[in-house]
């Protein structure tokens, strides 16, 4: 199909992906910036789970929501980039109708299991953190394994069912405009654009669905930090105050680098009509990408006893 096909359909047999239009000349540089990006996202994320696998000391509550988090970093990263540099090394555009709603429905959902880790996770590590500070000695008998394992499945479950819809939606919009999509992975709200019939209900739910997820969860967040902070200055003495801090600062980082591109990006595709096409795809990317390579650096750096097996394993690889 061409780029101009604008033709009679129902169900596109294929759709193309545009990619960043307006920055083709420029594909190669940026192809290696998000290739660099996505090796340290996998090889990052591998490391983390084959650390905490491996180390029986780091068989606990907080270990196995980071696990969770890379668990989703390497699915979220994997369902867009392959893609993405097929596009930029080979202009390989066209996608398949089916495998347009399977990329939509994994990117939606594992990005709401991502915001899901990053915030209902995130408010059970806020939880870690505020049990640990506040009740020390109940530590091992409220956050238990079970508890863990319930509030991942919490998580992963409200992901799957609340994006469920996505693509069932997908499949009954007719679209006889175009199959053109500009952007450089299925997105769902640039597909149901697409489509010759009143999207509302696409649009409505979609707005309904992050400001249920993100929203409440950023609300979440903020009340446990404040009773975080509140129990950090309750601390006698200032050195026992930056050191507690400092246990959650790596946790403040990440919500950072997860929620500014997120909600830049969620504002613009629907309220930003003069921000310009490539810059808001940019942004789109680099939401998915970003956050999957910074978490294990942060939490490799910042969390002592995942940063010491790392060195004890380099050495020893090193001493063979």
């Amino acid at each position: 199909m061409s780029d101009s096909n604008t033709t009679n359909f129902t169900n596109p047999s294929t759709f193309i992906l545009l990619g960043i239009p307006g920055l083709e000349a420029a594909y190669v540089w940026i192809s290696i910036g998000f290739c660099t990006m996505y090796i340290i996202a996998i090889l990052g994320n591998f490391i983390i789970l084959f650390i905490v696998r491996t180390e029986p000391s780091l068989h606990g509550p907080m270990y196995y929501f980071l696990c969770m988090l890379a668990v989703t970093d390497l699915v979220l990263t994997t369902s867009t980039l392959p893609k993405l540099l097929s596009i930029f090394w080979f202009n390989s555009r066209e996608i398949e109708f089916s495998a347009c709603l399977t990329q939509l429905f994994f990117v939606h959902c594992f990005s709401g299991i991502e915001s899901g880790i990053l915030s209902g996770i995130f408010v059970a590590m806020a939880l870690d953190r505020y049990v640990a500070i506040c009740n020390p000695l109940r530590y091992s008998t409220i956050l238990t394994n079970p508890m863990v394992a319930k509030i991942g499945l919490a998580v992963v479950l409200r992901g799957i069912m609340l994006i469920l819809p996505y693509p069932f939606l997908g499949t009954r919009w007719p679209y006889c405009r175009t199959n053109i999509i500009p952007h450089s992975y299925c997105e769902h709200i640039a597909v149901v654009k697409l489509a010759c019939a009143d999207i509302s209900l696409s649009s409505y739910y979609g707005l309904f669905v992050a400001f249920l997820v993100r929203g409440l969860d950023m609300i979440f967040i903020a009340l446990s930090y404040t009773q975080i902070l509140r129990a950090i200055f309750s601390l006698p003495t200032k050195d026992a105050r930056l050191k507690t801090f400092g246990t959650c600062s790596s946790h403040l980082c990440v919500i950072l680098a997860f929620y500014i591109p997120g909600l830049f990006s969620f504002l613009t595709h629907r309220f930003g009509h003069n921000v310009p096409l490539h810059f808001h795809i940019l942004i789109a990317n680099m939401y998915l990408l970003v956050p999957p390579m910074l978490n294990p650096i942060i939490y490799g750096v910042s969390t002592r006893r995942i940063r010491d097996r790392l060195l004890q394993l380099l050495k020893t690889h090193k001493g063979t």
